[in-house]
């Protein structure tokens, strides 16, 4: 594993180019700063700055090397490399609150993004007026949309809001989709048909991620739960209830094992047997080393003054993170087989971990 850092300020989301030599990040701020791998650090290289507001999410596109990214300005922006500068492209999303959070397609041509307008805008790309359009999916839909996750067959398309609801909706566009087969998860899908929902409410759903086969949806909310549905077993829920705090991201590694994180500061191993069957597997972090330095009296007490603590208090969190993991992302291995996996959280770190065979 190896940490990285990128300042104090929060690292509100993060993405990877295809081959994973160049990260796109968000400060916790109106601005996108963008990295290269060089042989021990990392060296920033472009800065996107079109966002007037905070920025609160940030996809790439591996295939058309295309960003998008969305902010609580309530707009979304399209991003191409064009002669060495990152040109942006605005995308019609029609919302009146906060974009919260953005999604490419597993084909690429289409976007989704959920907002505080309780509405998720699904965009894609009109040829003949060069501008991206937007459908709006609202059915049953009752709080902010905080987290998205689309099915791999292009269609499907999870969403975690805040009214404790995690659904499946179809994203099915006529304009530029084939017609969709019948898939567990409905047979017949028309654009913004509600195709499941959890049911019990557990808190804000953070967040949500399709197995890779698209058989399973997993979820994590508020309540410190962690919860699947398996489409094959007429959408059965199973939940599993934890001792940690809450988890903001989730991610399959493969299709029986699951990694989510958040408020804890590490990420927590979890696998799904089937039939009901969700177990707790380990907890994958490693001890922050602490280095000793010899400091002077005047300021030792200085420091101490400065944190409002008390001589025998430790502000250290004994993890990697120092503070809330904001978002877990695939390094290496495609989604059946996640070899490295990467992290980023309210302390301004990257940390990339290897899971062990």
């Amino acid at each position: 594993m190896s940490l990285y850092s990128f300042g104090t300020d929060p690292i509100s989301c993060h993405a990877w180019n295809q081959d994973r030599t160049q990260i796109a990040i968000s400060p916790n701020n109106n601005i996108v700063q963008i990295y290269q791998k060089t042989e021990n650090d990392w060296k920033k290289i472009h800065e996107l700055t079109e966002h007037n507001g905070r920025v609160t999410g940030i996809d790439w596109a591996p295939t058309s090397n295309r960003i998008v990214t969305c902010a609580a300005d309530r707009n979304a922006y399209v991003w191409s490399l064009r002669d060495g500068v990152w040109k942006p492209t605005l995308v019609l999303l029609r919302i009146n609150r906060a974009a919260t959070c953005v999604k490419w397609s597993p084909q690429e041509n289409k976007i989704a993004v959920g907002s505080g307008s309780k509405i998720i805008s699904i965009c894609y790309f009109e040829k003949e007026n060069d501008w991206w359009l937007s459908k709006h999916i609202k059915k049953s839909i009752g709080s902010t949309i905080l987290s998205l996750a689309w099915h791999p067959n292009n269609v499907l398309l999870a969403a975690g809001s805040s009214d404790f609801q995690c659904r499946v909706f179809s994203g099915y566009v006529k304009e530029i989709d084939e017609k969709p087969s019948p898939t567990p998860w409905g047979t017949k899908i028309p654009f913004g048909e509600l195709l499941f929902q959890s049911g019990e409410k557990g808190g804000w759903v953070h967040g949500v991620t399709f197995s890779p086969s698209g058989r399973y949806l997993a979820w994590v909310d508020h309540n410190s739960c962690v919860n699947i549905a398996d489409s094959n077993e007429d959408k059965m829920v199973t939940r599993l209830s934890t001792e940690y705090l809450p988890f903001l991201s989730l991610l399959f590694v493969n299709e029986s094992k699951l990694l989510a994180a958040g408020h804890d500061c590490a990420p927590y191993l979890f696998s799904y047997g089937g039939s009901g069957k969700l177990d707790f597997e380990a907890k994958i972090d490693a001890q922050k080393e602490t280095t000793k330095t010899t400091l002077s009296a005047m300021s030792h007490f200085r420091n101490l003054d400065k944190k409002g603590a008390k001589e025998n208090d430790s502000s250290d969190v004994n993890s990697l993170h120092q503070n809330s993991i904001s978002q877990l992302s695939i390094v290496d291995g495609d989604p059946s087989n996640v070899t490295t996996f990467s992290s980023t959280g309210i302390d301004g770190a990257l940390v990339i971990w290897t899971l062990k065979a």
